[in-house]
């Protein structure tokens, strides 16, 4: 069964930058399409961005656009999120995944990470 682990959530002030990672292990990450997710209190879980399988085509939510990177490395069975300019409202636990890309949209597909909290200050 496919794993995803998540790093790299901490606190950090408005403006600031954090660097999330998602290790993957017991599959085939280099034909994988992934995502990342995030969900904050009281709120539905929310899409953020997704990389297909060589990182050619990459979608954002528009509420991250300009200011979150999404990469991997397939060397090294990583993907991360670059998040940069970083605000109150982005603060959630995120979580990765691995899914597909139909029609310009990014769907999930059932394996999921643990997540990892991210928590912006004022």
């Amino acid at each position: 069964q496919v794993q995803l682990v998540e790093s790299g959530g901490g606190l950090v002030q408005a403006g600031g930058s954090l660097r999330l990672a998602c290790g993957v292990s017991r599959g085939t990450f280099s034909t994988y399409t992934m995502g990342w997710f995030r969900q904050a209190p009281g709120l539905e879980r929310e899409f953020v961005a997704s990389i297909n399988w060589n990182g050619v085509t990459t979608y954002y939510a528009d509420s991250v656009k300009g200011r979150f990177t999404i990469s991997r490395d397939n060397a090294k069975n990583t993907m991360y999120l670059q998040m940069n300019s970083l605000k109150p409202e982005d603060t959630a636990v995120y979580f990765c995944n691995v899914g597909s890309h139909v029609s310009g949209k990014y769907y999930p597909n059932y394996y999921w990470g643990q997540g990892t909290q991210v928590t912006v200050s004022s």
